[in-house]
């Protein structure tokens, strides 16, 4: 498995989560994704910051802090050049920026947004920290898709803010739209060489290596960034769910090339495990 150095602007590069308290989320990932979780923050400080790692890598955080978002969820955070600059081209698309840009610390420079829909996301302009290290393995995160009620203004929206190209496509009768960075699948041919004639060969759509995100219509749960972790079962995943103090909100089903379900945790967040399952 090989570690992710950098992300390209406009990939989607971390996620964290914020909860007023994180005793429950810890020991309920822990337990369900084999997160091995440290509190990054100093001794006596009174908030907290648990970053998980997967095989050594870095996957994901939950913390105790204010983010500036009235509810409990997973935020996505997407990797840009310069944050103070993509605050800006937020505000200018019609969005608001719902924490100023900052530093933090020497991990990098951050800015909270919100889409036209009021959906929020954040920025992310790397130094030390460059977002997570393991994806797409069991236990790690796979995607954050946005389900919006408007894709043509999500496009206009999104596409104002960061190097955004859509593919247009349609699953199930119902329509769908890839996010493509074009350099992005040029970064993955550098830590996994052959990737891309991997993809085709395995039936992929074009341009899949340079997608890095879905537009997906939006259902009951409203408008959202919502992610997908990686598990090596999705049905022993639903059924250890309420026995760690979660629920399921929709039992495993099959849809192609994957096994889901989709989970609500202890303090109310919800997410999509996610089973690989290529055609036989």
């Amino acid at each position: 498995m090989t570690k992710r150095d950098r992300y390209p602007a406009g990939v989607p590069c971390w996620i964290d989560s914020a909860r007023p308290q994180a005793d429950k989320a810890v020991a309920f990932y822990s337990a369900l994704l084999g997160w091995e979780m440290t509190d990054q923050m100093p001794p006596g400080s009174t908030e907290t910051y648990f970053e998980a790692k997967v095989d050594g890598g870095l996957v994901a955080a939950i913390g105790t802090w204010d983010n500036g978002l009235p509810e409990v969820g997973w935020t996505t955070y997407i990797a840009v050049e310069d944050a103070d600059a993509a605050a800006e081209r937020v505000r200018a698309a019609g969005g608001r920026v719902v924490v100023e840009p900052h530093d933090v610390l020497d991990a990098g420079r951050m800015a909270m947004c919100a889409d036209p829909e009021g959906v929020t996301f954040a920025v992310w302009q790397a130094n030390t920290h460059i977002g997570a290290e393991v994806v797409n393995a069991a236990g790690s995160w796979n995607w954050s898709n946005l389900v919006t009620a408007d894709i043509d203004a999500a496009k206009q929206f999104y596409g104002a803010v960061f190097p955004w190209e859509f593919d247009e496509m349609e699953i199930g009768g119902q329509r769908s739209v890839t996010i493509v960075v074009p350099e992005y699948g040029d970064y993955l041919e550098t830590i996994n060489p052959g990737v891309r004639a991997q993809h085709a060969e395995g039936g992929a759509p074009p341009r899949f290596t340079d997608t890095v995100a879905w537009l997906e219509p939006m259902d009951k749960g409203g408008p959202r960034w919502h992610l997908t972790f990686t598990v090596a079962d999705a049905d022993d995943v639903a059924r250890r769910t309420p026995e760690l103090g979660g629920e399921v909100l929709v039992e495993p089903f099959d849809i192609p090339w994957q096994r889901i379900a989709v989970i609500r945790d202890p303090d109310g967040a919800t997410f999509t495990a996610g089973e690989f399952k290529p055609p036989t």
